[in-house]
């Protein structure tokens, strides 16, 4: 690793964020690990961790193309401040309910649906105002992949915390750290410097704009194509995750720690990935590298789904985290560096759509699959699926290269026609 690899941290505004969002993203993981542990804890159902994950990012799929269209609309900034407070209040009132200590099931996805339709106005706005944050716009592929790294250092020192707390004190203390995690991220925010905001006059009602989005992405293929393989692995492999308090407590005997240390070994490999993504050269092929992930990731999951020896596991479970974090990095990345500015919201928004949006619907298929084959099968058929989406990446990627030399092959006859 080199000094090239956080050529980012170069900008001020994109310092002070990754280190409050990294504090934030560090709580966000604790209370996801909590959520999954109590629900499960409460209804022992592979089905109502599903529809657990389903309460939690549906209303971002509902809302976030007008969460796109705020985004390119307004002050990106001021929207972005106001969601993290919003996020804020949410993660105290679901400390409070579980301090009260008389919280039902019903009560937890409430709060879980109200943090996802803050979730669809946040997403646009935090990534479209990434690119604002960095100086050398040539640096935003390595700031996309430092912030995937952040995301998945989180994952994987979050669960691990979370685990050890809901063992030794409980399930209040890991909603209430969440809730205090936020003050970090809403003071990195307030220490920025970013150029000032000018106001642009919108001649476009809100679904006028919401068709210009759609129309964009129909008349770019390469757009198109990034956002329907990740809604494709978005519906059916990453809700593998909604699984693994199974393993933890039913596969393996396990506790609360149990459950952490997957998760975390989940966020290792992730992290490892992302790192690796971070150190590449600009100009690196993400498109092949994220063909190969898509392999990694559903041989990781298959070689998991049926492993009883639990350090075995894990090594499998890292690799499957190793290729699951191109699904999002290297698409988000992908679009970032090709989308016009104008259309960056919007385009992010459907991006959104397809990563938010297929997971909880994806979630209530695999819930309810396994409780049809069994949990054990249903995470190797999830594998397969991954193998089968890594074809139509091949097969996207060769259309390209006979495209390419056709188009080479064409110039080179127009440069030296035969005479």
């Amino acid at each position: 690793m080199n000094i090239t690899t956080f050529r980012a941290f170069k900008s001020r505004n994109y310092r002070l964020y990754f280190i409050g969002q990294s504090a934030s993203l560090i709580g966000t993981w604790m209370q996801k690990t909590a959520v999954s542990w109590v629900i499960y804890s409460l209804t022992h159902s592979t089905f109502m961790l599903g529809l657990t994950l389903f309460a939690s990012q549906f209303p971002s799929f509902l809302f976030s193309l007008m969460g796109g269209v705020v985004s390119d609309r307004y002050n990106r900034f001021k929207v972005l401040l106001i969601t993290q407070v919003g996020s804020m209040i949410q993660a105290i009132l679901l400390a409070a309910l579980i301090f009260a200590n008389h919280y039902q099931v019903w009560e937890i996805l409430s709060l879980s649906v109200l943090l996802g339709i803050i979730n669809a106005f946040d997403v646009p706005a935090r990534q479209a105002l990434v690119y604002e944050m960095v100086d050398d716009k040539d640096d935003l592929p390595n700031a996309l992949a430092l912030n995937s790294s952040m995301v998945n250092l989180s994952r994987l020192i979050g669960p691990g915390i979370a685990g050890i707390i809901l063992e030794k004190f409980g399930d209040g203390p890991c909603f209430l750290l969440n809730a205090i995690s936020f003050m970090a991220v809403i003071a990195s925010l307030l220490m920025m410097r970013l150029p000032k905001y000018i106001k642009t006059v919108h001649k476009k009602n809100v679904f006028g704009e919401l068709k210009e989005g759609f129309g964009y992405i129909k008349r770019t293929p390469s757009i198109r194509f990034v956002i329907i393989m990740l809604g494709l692995i978005s519906l059916f492999v990453l809700p593998f995750s909604t699984l693994i308090p199974y393993y933890a407590k039913d596969v393996f005997k396990g506790t609360a720690s149990t459950f952490g240390i997957i998760d975390s070994f989940i966020g290792l490999g992730a992290f490892s990935g992302a790192i690796f993504l971070a150190s590449q050269k600009a100009g690196a092929n993400l498109k092949q590298i994220l063909f190969i992930n898509t392999i990694v990731f559903g041989t990781g999951l298959i070689l998991f789904s049926h492993e009883t020896y639990y350090p075995l596991a894990l090594i499998f479970v890292t690799i499957a985290g190793f290729g699951m974090m191109s699904q999002i990095t290297v698409s988000n990345t992908l679009i970032q560096t090709t989308v016009a500015p104008n259309m960056r919201g919007r385009v992010i928004s459907f991006y959104a759509m397809a990563f938010f949006g297929m997971q909880p619907l994806g979630g209530l298929i695999v819930g309810s699959i396994s409780k049809w084959i069994g949990t054990t099968d249903t995470l190797m058929g999830e594998g397969i699926a991954a193998l089968l989406i890594a074809c139509l990446h091949w097969r996207y990627l060769h259309k390209e290269k006979l495209k390419a030399q056709e188009e080479a092959l064409l110039e080179h006859q127009e440069l030296h026609p035969i005479v």
